[in-house]
């Protein structure tokens, strides 16, 4: 298989980028700077906003959403808003509040089961810390990022000689008792909470009675990587979906003076069911979509019209056929790794795809020169969910659910097609200019 520079490229930016965003708070961040380099400037929700066509501007929302945009050079009553939407965070292990206990002389971490990870892929794996914290300072506190990029923590598997049946039964973990993850040895006269905040608070240069609360994840520190005979695949932590975060990134900094507005939205909690603040259910869409209204003088009226005319791609990865395990799929739905785009549909509105949506998106991979492919979900087996259908309702818009295919989605270690990221940036890319 014969792989374009241009498109091996692509690739090994989407590698660093997802190398460098190892929580959702430094997917935001990746993704700030790469948008200020590219000449974008920060808004603050705090602030007034008085925007006019060409204006290039992003705000973010509690540290784990963005939202990004080009204003249109064209009225936004009659040629509405081009968005494509995706989330910033990734199922796997979140530290409880008070994480730290000594047992048997052994410092172990708590742990919460964040969305639906493949939990037996975090055994034996090289794990380390990484997310936000909220330090003491004078008249309050501030929250700083924080990740090792060494090792630091571990979930070592049970020998055999002692599960026996792992084999055949599968690795399961009890949540509450196995799942610890194993930090280190206990220090005589220090307890494990201090051998718990000793390496952040030297990490951020603070005593470490400064570390008032944190929201930190554990994350694989191997990075990413190609893989196959021709180099034709990635492998990776949070292809699912910080790929998608990327696409639409892409397509939107190589968007020049589009005459309708763009715009990527991408939110944090879409694995826990999007119900927050910084979540495609809460209200930041909408009030972004509001900003933009007020500031191009639209009544009500002229917004309702300017939303009739609006067009919302969702953004997230889909299951790319597996052939060791041909019976998991739908007949005639099976998508492909690198064959191209990959339109999700569900009966149940699970995904917001229609068919004059689908259609849409068809029209918009021709135009781009791509192929693209249909996915349906096994009618005996459940179906996940995306952002679509909560932005569509909450918006009223029309809206289709797009995704790369891959493999091993919620594994701790997934991959992906080379080809297929190189189309999904190029349609992304058309859409906006659509």
């Amino acid at each position: 298989m014969t792989i374009p520079a241009a498109t091996r490229a692509q690739a090994q930016d989407l590698l660093d980028f997802i190398d460098a965003s190892p929580s959702p708070w430094h997917a935001v961040q990746t993704c700030a700077a790469r948008l200020e380099t590219a000449g974008f400037s920060q808004l603050d929700e705090a602030e007034r906003w008085a925007l006019k066509a060409g204006d290039r501007r992003y705000v973010v929302r509690g540290g784990s959403s963005i939202i990004a945009f080009i204003v249109g050079s064209q009225p936004a009553a009659t040629n509405g808003l081009r968005m494509i939407g995706a989330h910033t965070d990734s199922p796997g292990l979140r530290l409880k509040p008070k994480p730290a206990e000594d047992t048997a002389g052994m410092v172990r971490l708590g742990v919460e089961v964040y969305g639906g990870p493949i939990l037996a892929t975090f055994a034996d794996r090289d794990l380390s810390l990484a997310g936000r914290v909220n330090v003491r300072v004078a008249g309050g506190f501030e929250p700083r990022l924080v990740r090792f990029d060494q090792p630091l923590l571990r979930l070592p598997n049970l020998a055999i000689h002692m599960n026996r049946e792992v084999n055949e039964n599968g690795l399961k973990f009890n949540k509450q008792t196995e799942l610890p993850l194993l930090l280190g040895i206990s220090e005589d006269g220090t307890k494990a909470e201090a051998r718990f905040r000793q390496p952040i608070a030297a990490a951020l240069g603070v005593d470490p009675g400064n570390l008032l609360t944190w929201e930190l994840n554990a994350y694989d520190t191997q990075k990413g990587a190609f893989w196959g005979v021709d180099r034709e695949f990635v492998a990776n932590s949070q292809l699912d979906n910080l790929a998608s975060c990327h696409a639409a990134l892409s397509a939107l900094l190589a968007t020049g003076e589009p005459a309708a507005t763009c715009l990527c939205a991408f939110f944090d909690h879409e694995e826990v069911g999007s119900e927050s603040t910084t979540g495609a259910g809460g209200s930041f869409v909408a009030d972004v979509v509001g900003r933009l209204a007020a500031s191009a003088g639209l009544d009500s009226e002229d917004q309702r019209r300017m939303l009739a005319q609006s067009f919302f791609i969702s953004a997230d990865m889909a299951h790319g056929w597996h052939p060791n395990f041909p019976a998991a799929y739908e007949p005639c739905h099976h998508a492909l790794v690198n064959a191209g785009p990959v339109i999700k549909s569900n009966a149940n509105q699970r995904y917001s795809t229609s068919a004059e949506t689908a259609a849409r998106f068809m029209a918009i991979c021709e135009k781009a020169g791509v192929p693209c492919q249909q996915y349906a979900h096994r009618t005996d087996l459940g179906c996940g969910s995306t952002i679509g259908p909560i932005v569509a309702a909450r918006l009223g818009i029309p809206s289709v659910d797009v995704g790369s295919p891959m493999w091993a989605m919620h594994s701790i270690r997934e991959s992906a097609g080379v080809l297929d990221h190189g189309h999904m940036i190029a349609a992304l890319t058309t859409a906006f200019a659509d």
